[in-house]
């Protein structure tokens, strides 16, 4: 059916009153959200970070479509697991109004107790040169 202008969405038949639809997937390496907003330009969507949360909105004024006027504003809040790296979200929109949030999720130390210590190298010398001894070299007795 086409649903936005010249957009053709074999995979899903949605009607009116499903689309907005949201699914969440929680695996081992990521946190995901698929969001259809295909009533929304891309620029009517934000989607932002909230302490612990990613909060996705969608808002448009009012504008004519086949049954007269109207406007359409959502909020969705999504609270993340703790195990998820914030800043590393990331967010893509398809061309046919699929939006997909993901959160990877952190990555986890080694699981022995070895740890590489890195060495910083200072520039400077240890001893200055007024603390190094002074060696002599033994003169020759002739």
């Amino acid at each position: 059916s086409l649903l936005r202008t010249g957009y053709v969405r074999p995979w899903r038949n949605l009607t009116r009153q499903e689309s907005g639809i949201s699914s969440i997937t929680a695996d081992k390496d990521k946190f995901q959200v698929i969001l259809d907003v295909q009533q929304f330009a891309p620029s009517e969507i934000t989607v932002k970070t909230l302490d612990n949360t990613v909060i996705v909105e969608g808002k448009h004024e009012e504008k004519q479509d086949e049954h007269g006027f109207v406007s359409r504003h959502f909020v969705r809040r999504y609270v993340l697991p703790t195990d998820i790296e914030v800043n590393d979200i990331v967010s893509s929109l398809s061309s046919d109004g699929i939006l997909t949030v993901t959160a990877p999720k952190k990555t986890l130390p080694p699981p022995s107790g070895e740890r590489v210590v890195p060495i910083v190298q200072t520039g400077v010398p240890a001893v200055k040169a007024a603390e190094q001894p002074i060696v002599e070299t033994p003169k020759e007795v002739k």
